[in-house]
């Protein structure tokens, strides 16, 4: 197992690097970065959410847009960077099914907490007072506290007026999507990553044929270089043309 998936299960369960006791029973799905993730548009949320991981900058941020345009690509990647820089850090993502308000409990303690889905919880009196009370107590700490939701915070449908104005305290962040060109260098770029090359015409094809936002096509390279390393060669379009329609299989 690799240092960079073992700091992923760490984040992902609410340990640090330290053994401490486990937290949440969530596994992070993959090893995003915050150098793999093209900031195109959206640069200075990027630049600000890195401060926050390396234990600098804002105490509070929220980040809000579609699906697709990587909040919880930039939460995670944040948690796995303060990480490996010795600091703890958590990743709650409200929106997993059986996930109760005591989920939070002593997290306050965590250096960096990064809560996505917001929208999830919107209307639950429960986890509305769980997370207002949370809210108050990593700020009394003095750490840091990233969210994000589909929404501006003063859009989302909060019944607890405190919580909806606590959620405006901080900067907040629309992230806005790639345009093709972008999303053209987000493929070469994260192939490359996965020591990949890809063609020009392989390129054209995959802005094609895949959906272009930022989200499907890092899960396409992904189960592209699974092919890639079983079959020992690089791309092609045929193998990108698998690899497209096992995604579309694995999907239903």
């Amino acid at each position: 197992m690799s240092n960079a998936t073992q700091l992923a299960q760490a984040v992902a369960i609410g340990v640090n690097t330290s053994n401490q006791q486990l937290h949440l029973p969530i596994e992070l799905r993959r090893e995003p970065t915050l150098a793999e993730y093209l900031p195109g548009p959206n640069a200075e949320a990027v630049d600000t959410i890195a401060a926050m991981a390396a234990g600098t900058g804002e105490p509070f941020l929220f980040l809000f847009g579609n699906q697709g345009t990587g909040k919880t690509h930039l939460l995670q990647a944040a948690c796995l960077d303060a990480a490996q820089r010795g600091l703890k850090a958590n990743f709650v993502p409200l929106g997993t099914e059986g996930l109760g308000p005591g989920i939070l409990e002593n997290l306050e303690h965590s250096d960096l907490v990064a809560i996505d889905d917001i929208e999830a919880i919107s209307g639950n009196a429960d986890w509305e007072r769980s997370l207002l009370d949370f809210f108050n107590q990593i700020r009394a700490q003095g750490h840091r506290l990233l969210m994000a939701a589909r929404t501006a915070p003063d859009t989302l449908s909060l019944e607890l007026a405190d919580l909806s104005s606590r959620l405006q305290w901080g900067p907040r962040y629309c992230l806005a999507p790639l345009n093709d060109r972008q999303c053209e260098e987000l493929l070469i770029r994260s192939a490359e990553h996965c020591g990949m090359r890809l063609s020009p015409d392989v390129v054209r094809f995959i802005m094609n044929n895949n959906a272009r936002d930022p989200a499907s096509l890092v899960t396409l390279i992904a189960r592209l270089d699974s092919f890639s390393l079983r079959e020992q060669r690089q791309p092609t379009i045929p193998l990108v043309r698998r690899a497209m329609e096992d995604g579309t299989e694995a999907g239903g």
